[in-house]
């Protein structure tokens, strides 16, 4: 498949933009905030992770539609893969000679690449330290930042919060960082 057909056969902005803005409307009538950290924060609750932190000590019963967020993410990502995508994404051809440098060769071919995120690899050394590392800045950031990427990005953008624009250029820096300096390190 070509770009062009990629292109054409993709949810054009003009369908998802407004669909995450009714979301958005309908969560700030209700007086709810939207952020994926909020959802894990639900989940560690129930997971009695408020014995070990005063952070998780709080009535996760009432967020219990962050519940039903996550259960529709896993549904809709499912239904995506399954029946509304049927081919790789198509990246641009100088990022597919930079990754090929790096040796992530699975490019165009999967929707993660599988030097990274194989079985194999998951279950090695190399990749259980990633994981750790990785999750334990990703969780560090957002609990540091107030909130996650999709939170500041989708709903503290939305309702026009300074700490969200900034929180957003600091992710958009990190990502900028991590992709130039320490992505070539690691491979």
């Amino acid at each position: 498949m070509n770009l062009m057909e990629y292109i054409y056969n993709t949810w054009a902005w003009y369908v998802s933009g407004p669909l995450i803005a009714c979301v958005l409307y309908f969560l700030l009538i209700m007086g709810k905030k939207f952020g994926m950290s909020s959802n894990l924060k639900t989940f560690c609750a129930i997971g009695g992770a408020g014995q070990l932190s005063n952070f998780f000590k709080f009535d996760w019963k009432a967020n219990t539609w962050n519940l039903w967020v996550v259960a529709g993410i896993i549904v809709g990502g499912f239904i995506a893969f399954q029946f509304l995508t049927p081919y790789a994404p198509q990246i641009h051809e100088d990022a597919v000679m930079q990754l090929k440098e790096y040796g992530i060769n699975s490019v165009n071919t999967s929707f993660l690449p599988l030097e990274l995120f194989g079985i194999e690899n998951l279950f090695s050394l190399r990749g259980l330290l990633i994981l750790l590392i990785s999750g334990f800045l990703v969780g560090f950031g957002a609990r540091y930042a107030g909130g996650c990427t999709s939170g500041h990005a989708i709903s503290g953008l939305s309702n026009i919060q300074w700490p969200s624009l900034i929180a957003v250029i600091g992710f958009f820096i990190g990502g900028l960082v991590m992709i130039h300096l320490i992505f070539p390190i690691i491979f």
